[in-house]
């Protein structure tokens, strides 16, 4: 980990990343923001489980793909700058 107190997400690559993780954010607040991208993909996920794929347009597949995997990714990123945290040093 850098001496940065910033962390960039991981979902999209590039050089200047726009959205970062502060890693001196309080642990409840690190906690909530990881725990509400990882609902928010849980209730997608409910909601797409709860209907028929043959309905289901490709597009509209891979548009659901594509957020459930960028909400888990950013989520996974939090989750990984909390476990840091809690490290016994």
């Amino acid at each position: 980990m850098t001496n940065s107190p910033y962390i960039p997400l991981t979902a999209i690559d590039c050089t200047i990343p726009a959205l970062l993780i502060d890693r001196n954010a309080p642990l409840d607040v690190l906690h909530a923001n990881a725990a509400a991208r990882v609902l928010a993909v849980t209730q997608l996920m409910e909601t797409f489980a709860s209907r028929e794929l043959a309905e289901a347009d490709a597009i509209d597949l891979k548009h659901l793909a594509s957020t459930a995997v960028l909400l888990l990714r950013d989520g996974c990123d939090v989750l990984d700058v909390l476990g840091w945290r809690l490290r016994p040093v």
